[in-house]
C-alpha cells in the first residue's frame, strides 16, 4: 500500500516554507540550529499552519495528547531500560541510529548519518551497539527496546538478513554489519530485548521524529 502523501512546513531553517517530501524539507533543517518543522496531512493544514507562528502547531500538539507516562498502559512499560531506533531519509538513504534512556530520553549514543543505508540496517546495529555498550560497563540486566521485529529477528539469529546492494558509499555500513555479527557470535548477554508497541504506547522514545 503506498503511503500516504504529506506536507512538511519549515518555519527555521535554511529557507522556511512548505514542502511536498522529507528529502527536500531536511536539505532545509538538517545541522541548522533550533530548526523548527513539522508534517502536516494535506497542502491546506500546511499552508495554515505555515501563516502562524511554529508555537501555534506545536501548542495544538501537546495540548491534546497526555504525556505518555499519565496513560493507563504507562503501566505495562518497563521505564528502566534502553530504547534505541533508527531513521533513513530514502530506501536506501542517509541512515543514523541511536539509544535512549526510556524514560526520560537523554541520548546515550548517536551514530551517523550514513549514506546507502536502510531503517532495517540501521535497526540492527542500534541493537547490537546496545548491547555492546550495556556489556562494556558491566549491565546485564538493563533491557533494550525496539520497535523493529526484523531486527530483534537478525540479532536473535546473529545474522543480518538485509538485501541491501554493498556500493562504495555504504562500504562502511557493511563492515559495521560484520563488527555486529562478529559480536553476536562471540559475546553472550542477558539483557532481555523488548518489542516496543507502537500502536498502543506512540512512538519509541528513541524515535526521531521525522514521521
Amino acid at each position: 500500500m503506498a503511503k500516504k502523501k504529506k506536507y512538511y512546513v519549515v518555519w527555521v531553517g535554511v529557507s522556511p516554507g512548505i514542502y511536498d517530501s522529507w528529502e527536500a524539507c531536511n536539505l532545509q533543517i538538517k545541522g541548522y540550529p533550533a530548526a523548527k518543522y513539522k508534517s502536516f496531512k494535506s497542502k491546506t493544514e500546511a499552508e495554515d499552519a505555515f501563516s502562524n507562528h511554529f508555537s501555534e502547531s506545536i501548542k495544538k500538539k501537546t495540548s491534546t495528547k497526555k504525556h505518555i507516562e499519565d496513560l493507563e498502559f504507562s503501566k505495562e512499560i518497563v521505564w528502566k531500560s534502553m530504547s534505541v531506533d533508527a531513521a533513513c531519509s530514502g530506501n536506501p538513504g542517509k541512515m543514523e541510529y541511536r539509544g535512549v534512556d526510556t524514560k526520560n530520553k537523554d541520548e546515550i549514543f548517536h551514530l551517523g548519518p550514513f549514506d546507502g543505508g536502510t531503517n532495517n540496517v540501521g535497526e540492527f546495529l542500534a541493537l547490537v551497539h546496545g548491547l555492546a555498550y550495556l556489556k562494556k560497563i558491566g549491565d546485564d540486566k538493563l533491557p533494550i527496546y525496539s520497535d523493529s521485529k526484523i531486527a530483534i529477528g537478525w540479532v536473535a539469529k546473529k545474522k543480518s538478513k538485509t538485501k541491501l546492494v554493498k556500493t562504495s558509499k555504504n562500504s562502511i555500513l557493511f563492515k559495521m554489519i560484520d563488527r555486529a555479527e562478529a559480536w553476536l557470535k562471540a559475546n553472550t548477554y542477558k539483557n532481555p530485548i523488548l518489542k516496543w508497541e507502537t500502536k498502543r504506547w506512540g512512538e519509541i522514545p528513541a524515535d526521531f521524529g521525522r514521521k
